[in-house]
């Protein structure tokens, strides 16, 4: 069985809201338990049977991630380890506490990468402040992200690359939100655009031509 397809297409059945889910995973046969159960260990599987795990994966920073599931399964897959994955259990956010939430710029990033493509690799992000008392205290926290002004509004415009080239990596990205947010800044996160598996030879990375101005 493609276990990567099976999750891409359980985690697409997920609600909106979910925070925390326990997937299982049941091996075609029990010769090749141990391997994968090495595998799969940085998520910290919990086995339930002789060829049978469950592992608890989770939106945002508290614990593994979607993406990291993934690759987990591929490494499997690789190795031709063939199996069956069901949903356990999953846990929503309360739609007040979404109401809450929605402002605060980590959670609003974490978000904003949970609907990336798994293959992604370069973006320009845009962060819209809730007021323009923001802009000063904001561009002091984000300075590590190099923020662009985008005219007389309150958007700041950022390069991100997730493993080589211009712009910030996303945790970086993260790190400086988490200092705005301690500093009561709020507003909300934007993937403007976005590529997939670019591999730059000879430059930093790709460019984006918007309204004349490269970026």
């Amino acid at each position: 069985m493609a276990l990567v397809s099976d999750w891409q297409d359980l985690e697409g059945s997920l609600p909106e809201r979910w925070v925390e889910s326990r997937i299982g995973l049941t091996l075609e046969g029990t010769d090749r338990a141990e391997r994968a159960l090495a595998l799969l260990a940085p998520l910290q599987p919990v086995r339930t049977g002789p060829a049978s795990v469950s592992i608890r994966v989770a939106q945002g920073a508290g614990g593994p991630s979607p993406e990291g599931l993934r690759r987990a399964l591929r490494r499997l897959e690789a190795e031709r380890i063939h199996g069956r994955l069901e949903l356990i259990s999953v846990d929503e956010r309360p739609a007040e506490a979404v109401a809450e939430t929605a402002r605060r710029l980590p959670q609003a990033w974490d978000a904003a990468v949970a609907g990336l493509p798994s293959d992604w690799s370069d973006l320009l992000g845009e962060i819209e402040l809730d007021s323009s008392d923001y802009i000063e205290p904001g561009a002091v926290s984000l300075a590590p992200i190099n923020p662009r002004r985008v005219g007389s509004s309150l958007r700041l415009q950022f390069r991100s690359a997730r493993r080589f080239g211009y712009g910030a990596s996303p945790g970086m990205v993260r790190r400086c939100l988490e200092r705005c947010d301690a500093a009561g800044i709020t507003g909300r996160v934007e993937v403007v655009r976005v590529l997939s598996d670019t591999r730059p030879v000879g430059t930093q990375g790709p460019v984006w031509q918007i309204e004349g101005r490269m970026v």
